[in-house]
């Protein structure tokens, strides 16, 4: 079972739709997929087709309460992967949290002992370096950073960085950068070929080939709680993600997917 958070404390990059794709792109790949929403605006849960506001129970009883993500996450059939979803009762968790014993390895502890359930769990951060976020940083093994090619994209970078750095050297030694992944790309832009050669110079083989485009497609699928490629599989933006989805497995699965498995 591979745990990968999802994270950039700078929001609006994406992040949210690379969780939701990138999870529904490796169930279309026969991967048993677990999404876990850790955000308390529950854009994943609402982009997985499911109304946080209507949610029993969520990531916050999890994390709270101790109770079981095997009782609480539950298959979308729309989607093909299973979903811990979250709502606004995650505000409140970080705050109960701060007094709580092991209070950064709470997600970590939840997920052992399911490892015949996943292939892979993908984390949705928050887009804050907060308790939250650390506790998906704790839990991972891998981080993917998606992330505009803009004038600011590299600062907010640095910090993560630093911050992955720190957990690993502190809490978590397995952890490391899986990969940074280029969205809403737009190649006409000037500044954005500059950006993606910086990165692509400091990175190296870390940076993702794949790059996401601006589509339209893929802003609109949220709305309808699909992933895109559920609600147009032709899409550039789908195509993208499914190409993204064969570079994860390519790194992490070398030897089945040369194979011909995926």
């Amino acid at each position: 079972m591979k745990v990968i958070a999802v994270a950039n404390q700078k929001g609006g990059v994406g992040k949210t739709t690379t969780s939701v794709n990138l999870a529904a792109s490796l169930s279309t790949m026969r991967r048993r997929v677990l999404l876990i929403d850790l955000d308390p605006q529950g854009n994943a849960t609402m982009g997985s087709g499911v109304s946080k506001d209507e949610l029993v129970e969520s990531i916050y009883d999890v994390l709270v309460y101790q109770e079981s993500i095997r009782d609480i996450a539950r298959k979308n059939h729309d989607t093909g992967f299973f979903l811990l979803g979250s709502n606004s009762d995650l505000t409140a968790a970080e705050i109960e949290l701060l007094s709580m014993e092991n209070r950064e390895s709470r997600l970590k502890n939840a997920l052992i002992g399911l490892e015949s359930d996943y292939d892979y769990v993908f984390i949705d951060c928050p887009p804050s370096l907060n308790l939250l976020t650390l506790n998906a940083l704790v839990a991972a093994q891998g981080v993917i950073i998606p992330m505009q090619c803009e004038y600011y994209a590299l600062e907010g970078l640095t910090a993560l960085m630093g911050t992955v750095t720190r957990v690993r050297e502190q809490l978590n030694s397995s952890l490391k950068i899986e990969g940074i992944v280029r969205t809403m790309y737009d190649p006409r832009n000037s500044l954005t070929k500059d950006v993606s050669a910086q990165l692509s110079e400091y990175f190296g083989d870390r940076l993702y080939r794949t790059v996401v485009p601006r589509n339209v497609r893929l802003a609109e699928a949220p709305s309808y709680g699909l992933p895109v490629y559920y609600y147009d599989s032709k899409s550039s933006g789908s195509k993208a993600y499914l190409a993204l989805a064969g570079e994860v497995l390519r790194r992490m699965e070398p030897t089945q997917v040369n194979r011909g498995d995926g």
